[in-house]
């Protein structure tokens, strides 16, 4: 079972070590594309993540385009506020990734009208702030790790 959060331009680093965490302890896999907010090397990043880093399937490119190249047979869910359908609606699957954008901008407008269909977004107020990032790469990724069963955890 392969799930994949794939982080476009992160440039908070407590959040990109809170979301390795996460996929430390749900077998996800992590894809960053440059460039980063921060060094992997940097002592925030790795205090976020604590000693689970190791324990990472990490994957770094150089723009989304090489995650498209190096990954042909996944099916794309792009994480926004810019779209009605929730992330509930859609039947997630072996090789799904999810995508989400920077902290500041979300994903570009490009990429999502491109890819409407397997568009998603996190219900909430219209206040005009999101979730933070962390956060809701959880609550798609445990949806997603629901709806196949919760595979190879207890």
């Amino acid at each position: 079972m392969s799930l994949n959060i794939v982080l476009v331009e992160p440039e908070i680093p407590y959040n990109t070590g809170a979301i390795a965490r996460t996929c430390a302890l749900t077998g996800t896999s992590l894809h960053l594309v440059r460039p980063l907010g921060f060094s992997i090397d940097d002592k925030h990043l790795k205090r976020a993540g604590l000693d689970y880093w190791p324990l990472v399937d990490l994957h770094i490119y150089d723009s989304f385009g090489e995650v498209l190249e190096k990954n042909p047979q996944g099916t794309f869910y792009f994480a926004t506020t810019k779209t009605h359908r929730s992330y509930d609606e859609f039947n997630y699957k072996d090789e799904s990734y999810f995508v989400f954008g920077k902290e500041t901008k979300g994903l570009d407008e490009d990429l999502i009208d491109k890819h409407m269909d397997t568009a998603i977004r996190i219900p909430m107020k219209d206040i005009g702030r999101s979730l933070n990032l962390a956060n809701s790469a959880n609550i798609i990724i445990y949806e997603a790790l629901r709806q196949l069963k919760f595979p190879n955890l207890r």
